[in-house]
């Protein structure tokens, strides 16, 4: 399924589908104020034309890594304790932007951005092709501010489908599956809406849904049923009674809309 998102007037196809990488740019470019940002696989073209970012990257990891690995062999002389000093570096990145063109499968010549990082595991590299001109947007821009967040939007996805068995659907009837997945999709919602609300500026901010369940909602304790009210009883023992207590009192914080 292809994957669309609204941005200035402009959708952003930034998804994979059952189609051709070429099928679907071809569609996207002739359709006005579409754009396309698609992952590719590498080659040794690319590679080859990558080669010089590649040695400013490691120039560059390797410029960073020179304080520290002379502090560290006044103190430590082997070989170990020094590549333990390479992991306390942030890696190298650089961003190339280039017109390239396949052999074979594509039928023009496309703007395709490289990204190189390189740090104590050595060299990584990845692409993406898009038909956003350089003058509107730089390539460490695309790559951070359009392509990623594909990423992420997937691991919201297999939140709800892990954590809250979307994928569940193995009744026998089209309606009996379509309200399990409605009833995962309004939990989804509200434990959303429950992260961003109640556990705000808590260890539990950016939690998974899966988390949540098992620090906040699945928990034992001791349940009296009275005439004037429910009274839970969590161990003491619990970690998370401080979150509890906040995320309370913010739920009961929480104007009645009636």
């Amino acid at each position: 399924m292809i994957r669309e998102k609204w941005q200035d007037t402009h959708i952003i196809i930034r998804g994979d589908s059952a189609y051709s990488r070429e099928d679907i740019m071809k569609w996207c470019e002739q359709q006005p104020r579409v754009d396309y940002v698609l992952a590719m696989g590498t080659n040794n073209q690319l590679q080859l034309r990558a080669s010089d970012i590649l040695e400013k990257a490691k120039a560059d990891y390797e410029t960073r890594l020179e304080p520290i690995t002379k502090i560290r062999s006044t103190f430590f002389s082997t070989d170990e304790e020094l590549s333990e000093a390479k992991k306390l570096v942030p890696e190298a990145i650089w961003y190339r932007s280039l017109c390239y063109k396949t052999q074979k499968s594509w039928s023009r010549s496309r703007r395709v951005v490289t990204k190189v990082c390189y740090g104590s595991k050595g060299s990584q590299m990845r692409h993406i092709v898009t038909s956003l001109p350089a003058s509107k947007i730089s390539p460490s821009k695309l790559y951070t501010d359009k392509y990623c967040p594909r990423g992420e939007m997937e691991n919201r996805i297999k939140e709800q489908q892990l954590d809250l068995f979307a994928d569940r659907t193995s009744t026998q009837t089209f309606d009996s599956n379509q309200i399990r997945l409605w009833l995962s999709s309004m939990a989804y919602v509200l434990v959303q809406a429950f992260r961003q609300n109640c556990l705000d500026k808590t260890s539990l901010a950016k939690a998974t849904v899966g988390t949540i369940r098992l620090s906040l909602l699945k928990l034992g304790a001791r349940i009296t049923i009275s005439c004037r009210r429910i009274l839970i009883a969590i161990a003491t023992a619990c970690p998370y009674q401080n979150i509890l207590g906040i995320a309370y009192s913010k739920i009961q914080a929480i104007p009645d809309s009636g």
